[in-house]
């Protein structure tokens, strides 16, 4: 009797399907999905690194599934959902995975494998180890005097959504 892939194994499966899928129609080697409901899961949404086609550096495929995800669930929180992808979230999208309020994230290939295929995430995950002074772009705070003023009117406003 052959044993049954798990759900974890044929989410990630498919978004290693999407992935190459994705580089057979031009675009790059990455592709995910968030599923809700764990192991008996829905896939609310898939993504595939869309960076080239639309010239964007953030529609990395993990962040275009989260964004139609939420749209999805018409919230911008993913609690209670997993976010699986074909090779290791960058920095960018695990921010984006903590911003969401993801439960998991679970994922295929590592930053060497996407290395060693030209993509610099382990660079990145470099950086953040740095002191900024070595960082390869400035950030510098410059205050304004005013600075605290879109914090104060947040806090003043009764009506809020927190986040």
């Amino acid at each position: 009797m052959t044993e049954q892939p798990s759900a974890e194994q044929r989410w990630l499966a498919e978004a290693v399907r999407l992935a190459e899928r994705n580089v057979a129609e031009g675009g790059g080697p990455f592709g995910a999905l968030v599923v809700k409901g764990g192991e008996a899961g829905e896939i609310l949404a898939t993504g595939v690194n869309r960076v080239t086609p639309d010239r964007d550096p953030t529609a990395h495929a993990e962040v275009v599934a989260i964004r139609a995800a939420c749209r999805a669930l018409d919230d911008f929180s993913l609690s209670g959902c997993v976010l699986v992808a074909s090779c290791e979230p960058c920095p960018l999208c695990l921010s984006a995975a903590l911003w969401a309020r993801l439960d998991t994230v679970v994922y295929a290939a590592d930053r060497h494998d996407a290395e060693a295929a030209g993509f610099d995430d382990r660079v990145f995950y470099d950086v953040f180890s740095l002191p900024r002074a070595e960082w390869p772009l400035t950030v510098a705070q410059h205050r304004t005097g005013s600075e605290a003023a879109p914090f104060q009117a947040w806090t003043a406003k009764p009506d809020r959504t927190g986040y």
